[in-house]
């Protein structure tokens, strides 16, 4: 029994792509509407509610639930830390240490309560939550620290999504070539995608006097949907060749 993806270099394009479309289509949610990021977070935390909820009744792992939730938490972590940094006025740096003792929070408690942090297989719908919380977290504290990197250090959009990307590839040779806890480097890795697809997310739409490529959130958001489902239909039927298998 299981309730979510197993980590695959598939779940890593995934999981890329997902960060990128939670940027953009925050993005267009909050500021190509004009919605403001109050309202933001009201429309995108009921659409993690309700995939949250789908995927939590499930009894088994169906990908394009899990996928829909990942893309909650990425478009809801977009709105909260955008909210944190910019409503609040509490800036980068600060809503940065927030999310990241949040994040930390999250995994204590699922480690006191299970004495374990594996991400595979799980089925225990407590342990789904926990896994969730940390995801989201992760996620939100990804979107800040991108924002951190290009408005605070002054970095292009292009440059920091180089800065993360080389932090994952990091990450991956101590992997393969160490005996660090993967454990430890999944979570790592994980929360480093979320700042590589929010900076690349921003160089696609962002107007090109600041660096950007001008794409537009709508269009840049339509492109990182139309390839998440081609990769949410092969999930499905890798899942079923594994099935008859």
């Amino acid at each position: 029994m299981n309730k979510v993806a197993q980590i695959t270099l598939i779940f890593w394009f995934m999981k890329i792509i997902a960060t990128t479309l939670g940027e953009t289509l925050g993005d267009f949610i909050s500021m190509t509407l004009n919605l403001g990021y109050l309202i933001g977070i009201v429309v995108t935390l009921l659409f993690f509610v309700t995939v949250l909820s789908t995927q939590l009744i499930s009894k088994k792992y169906v990908p394009v639930f899990y996928w829909l939730v990942i893309i909650g938490t990425t478009t809801l972590g977009t709105e909260i830390s955008d909210f944190m940094d910019r409503s609040l006025h509490m800036g980068y740096a600060l809503g940065s240490l927030v999310l990241f003792i949040c994040l930390v929070t999250a995994l204590i408690l699922w480690y006191q309560k299970y004495n374990s942090l594996k991400v595979y297989p799980i089925f225990e719908r407590k342990k789904e939550i926990y896994y969730w919380i940390a995801v989201l977290f992760s996620n939100s504290l990804g979107t800040a620290f991108g924002d951190f990197l290009s408005d605070n250090l002054g970095l292009s959009y292009l440059n920091g999504a180089l800065v993360t990307a080389g932090i994952i590839l990091i990450v991956v040779l101590l992997h393969y070539l160490t005996k660090i806890n993967e454990i430890i480097l999944f979570w790592i890795a994980f929360v480093f995608t979320r700042p590589f697809g929010a900076t690349f997310g921003d160089f696609l739409t962002k107007p090109i006097s600041k660096g950007g490529f001008d794409l537009g959130t709508l269009p840049a958001s339509l492109v990182s949907i139309s390839l998440l489902i081609i990769l949410i239909f092969i999930s499905h039927r890798q899942l079923q060749t594994v099935t008859n298998d």
